[in-house]
C-alpha cells in the first residue's frame, strides 16, 4: 500500500492512493464527497444526459477501499448524494452493495449541502463526529483545530506540469478530503476559498496509484499562479 501518512494534531492517519483517509487508532475509514445521483439529477433538471453508471463504479471503488481496511466505522463524510433523491434512485444492485459494506460495521452520514436530511439507506446521520480528539465535517469551519472536512474538491497539478489530480490539502492542524465520487470535479486547492484555511506549512497529497506528497505552495506554484504580461487578469 502507498498511503502516505499525515498525522493531524499528533494523531495518525493514512492518505490512501484511492483518496480515502483512514484512522487507525479508531479503525475508521473516511470518504468524502461521493454525489450519488448526480447523472440522475441531471436528468430530472433536463440538463446534461450523462451514462448512469457513476454509482456503481464509485460504490465498487469504496467497496475496495473496505475491503482493504476493514473498518470498524465508515464515515462519509457529506454530499454523499447529489439531492434528497439520490437515495431513493439507486437500483437494487447499488443498494445491494452498500447493505453489504454497511453489515457488521457502524455506518456515519455526515450532512452535507446537497444531503442535508436523514436517508433511509441504513446507517446513523449525523452533524458532526468525534474520534480520538479529531472532528469529522463536511464543510471547514475557520480557526478549527483537529477538523477533517470535505466539500471543496481539492485538485491540483504537479509544478512544472502534468494533469491535476485529485488530493487532500493538510498542515497538521486540519485536511480536507478529496470528492471520491466517479462524477466530481474539482477546485484547484489554491484558491483562497482553501488556501485561506491553511497555515505557510501547508501540503498537498495528490492520489492516483503513487500518492505525492507536495508542499501546498512551492517555487512553482508561485510563478504559475502569477498574472502574466499581457493577460486579461493583469491589474491596472
Amino acid at each position: 500500500m502507498n498511503a502516505s501518512t499525515i498525522p493531524l494534531c499528533d494523531i495518525p492517519l493514512m492518505a490512501r492512493p484511492a483518496g480515502t483517509l483512514w484512522q487507525p487508532g479508531a479503525r475508521a475509514l473516511c470518504v468524502s464527497d461521493l454525489h450519488l445521483g448526480k447523472s440522475d439529477r441531471l436528468a430530472r433538471a433536463g440538463g446534461a444526459l450523462l451514462p448512469p453508471y457513476e454509482n456503481l463504479e464509485t460504490l465498487s471503488r469504496l467497496s475496495d477501499e473496505v475491503e482493504a481496511t476493514q473498518p470498524e466505522i465508515v464515515i462519509c463524510l457529506g454530499d454523499s448524494f447529489d439531492d434528497m433523491d439520490g437515495a431513493t434512485s439507486l437500483d437494487d444492485d447499488c443498494r445491494d452493495l452498500l447493505l453489504r459494506m454497511q453489515a457488521g460495521r457502524r455506518w456515519i452520514w455526515i450532512e452535507g449541502n446537497h444531503d442535508p436530511g436523514p436517508i433511509s439507506v441504513g446507517g446513523e446521520h449525523l452533524g458532526s463526529v468525534s474520534f480520538e480528539g479529531l472532528t469529522y465535517r463536511h464543510i471547514a469551519e475557520p480557526g478549527a483545530v483537529g477538523e477533517i472536512s470535505g466539500h471543496f474538491h481539492p485538485k491540483l497539478a504537479v509544478p512544472g506540469g502534468g494533469v491535476a489530480r485529485r488530493c487532500f490539502v493538510w498542515d497538521g492542524r486540519r485536511c480536507i478530503l478529496p470528492a471520491f465520487g466517479a462524477y466530481t470535479g474539482g477546485l484547484s486547492a489554491l484558491s483562497p476559498p482553501i488556501r485561506t484555511l491553511f497555515g505557510t506549512e501547508a501540503f498537498a497529497v495528490l492520489t492516483g496509484r503513487r500518492p505525492l506528497k507536495v508542499p501546498l505552495i512551492s517555487d512553482g506554484h508561485r510563478r504559475s499562479s502569477r498574472p502574466r504580461q499581457g493577460s486579461a487578469y493583469r491589474s491596472g
